[in-house]
């Protein structure tokens, strides 16, 4: 070390080991533990150690019915032995809750069935099914034509047909297929003159607000006087009693 020495420090030699050194707890930990049952310190006394065993895994196949199964008292080694005793249950319901009384039947029509009657028809309506089996009536099928040609067992007398005039060679022919004067429309002078002042006229345009505005009918200016002198109005009141008595003021 160069230069005087600065305060009372002076080198020394090192008195014991420096704990930052160490990148370990230290050799307290190294020795053998003397708990539990591995690795157990030899100079130590060590307890002796018990293990438990887990459960068993269910068995899935038995081979009793186990105790499960509760045995009534009355079973005993040689068969069932209880004194007899009657079984009362409930009343069994029928199929058929309500059946028809002698007021459901009609027995006016059974004299026929009895008694000479003369034979009566009955119409009754036509059954649904037969709809689907429905057969076509005379006027679904159209007989062969036998008027003109194509027919299908008459002699059929020749036929003409009328067609309209031909063009072909009259002064109506276009040969030049060129379209005449009368297919162009008249150019407006517009386009190669001076054009004149157009003006277009709109819609009437309503004043600036949401509702109407009052008009002079609507302001009553005929009781006002501001401008001129007003005669005295008077004004009639109401005809007093002659009994009620008059309105006395206290005097102080």
């Amino acid at each position: 070390m160069e230069g005087p020495w600065v305060g009372t420090w002076r080198p020394h030699p090192r008195r014991g080991p420096i704990l930052a050194e160490f990148s370990t707890p230290g050799p307290k930990y190294w020795l053998p533990g003397s708990t539990g049952h591995r690795a157990h310190d030899p100079t130590k006394y060590r307890a002796p150690a018990y293990t438990f065993r887990g459960t068993k895994c269910p068995i899935a196949d038995t081979c009793s019915p186990g105790p499960r199964y509760f045995i009534h008292p009355s079973i005993s080694k040689t068969g069932k032995h209880v004194a007899p005793s009657p079984l009362v249950t409930a009343r069994p319901k029928t199929k058929i809750p309500i059946t028809p009384g002698p007021s459901d039947y009609t027995t006016a029509r059974a004299n026929r069935f009895v008694f000479y009657s003369a034979p009566v028809p009955s119409m009754v309506f036509r059954h649904k099914d037969l709809k689907r089996f429905q057969t076509p009536g005379p006027g679904t099928y159209s007989l062969p034509r036998i008027l003109g040609p194509n027919t299908a067992y008459t002699h059929a007398n020749p036929c003409y047909s009328m067609k309209w005039k031909s063009q072909y060679g009259s002064c109506f022919n276009d040969l030049a297929k060129t379209p005449g004067p009368a297919a162009f429309d008249n150019v407006e002078m517009d386009i190669y003159k001076k054009r004149a002042p157009q003006y277009s006229m709109g819609l009437k345009t309503q004043p600036p607000g949401k509702g109407r505005m009052p008009g002079p009918a609507d302001y009553r200016v005929g009781k006002l006087s501001l401008t001129k002198t007003q005669d005295p109005a008077y004004t009639f009141g109401l005809r007093h009693s002659l009994y009620k008595a008059a309105l006395i003021p206290e005097t102080h």
